[in-house]
């Protein structure tokens, strides 16, 4: 626990049931400053804090952290994996179809799921995930000119 009383990275990696290691505490933290990042970002970011790490050892601390619930997975259509920071919120997602950009998009109406399913099957629905697709400013911009 940091001196504020705000939990460390390593305090959440722990109360996950994860080990923590220098290159998991430095992953967790290139993915929460990033901007859904992919995995070669993500690589390069966490090379950068504590030097080398292997792609496939970046994929394994994700899953993990994936299935810890502390990073979200995404993946567009069409889209490499990106991961984010932001969990447990049931947020949603825009996409630029140019360039590929992705924005959040707080929940479209009320509380999570946000959307009721017009038959929901006999599951139990607690997510729902939407992606929107459009072409961000700059691509629009670029392509009226």
């Amino acid at each position: 626990m940091s001196a504020s009383g705000t939990p460390t990275t390593a305090d959440e990696l722990r109360g996950a049931g994860l080990r923590v290691t220098a290159a998991r505490v430095a992953l967790l933290e290139t993915v929460r400053e990033g901007d859904h990042l992919g995995v070669e970002a993500i690589a390069a970011g966490v090379r950068e804090r504590v030097g080398h790490v292997s792609v496939q050892a970046v994929y394994e601390a994700l899953h993990a952290l994936t299935e810890a619930g502390l990073v979200r997975r995404i993946e567009p259509a069409g889209s490499p994996a990106r991961f984010e920071g932001r969990v447990g919120d049931n947020h949603h997602h825009i996409v630029c179809r140019s360039c590929g950009t992705v924005a959040d998009v707080d929940c479209a109406v009320g509380a999570a799921p946000c959307l009721d399913a017009s038959d929901d099957h006999g599951f139990s629905i607690d997510e729902a995930e939407v992606i929107y697709w459009g072409t961000c400013p700059g691509c629009s911009t670029a392509l009226s000119s």
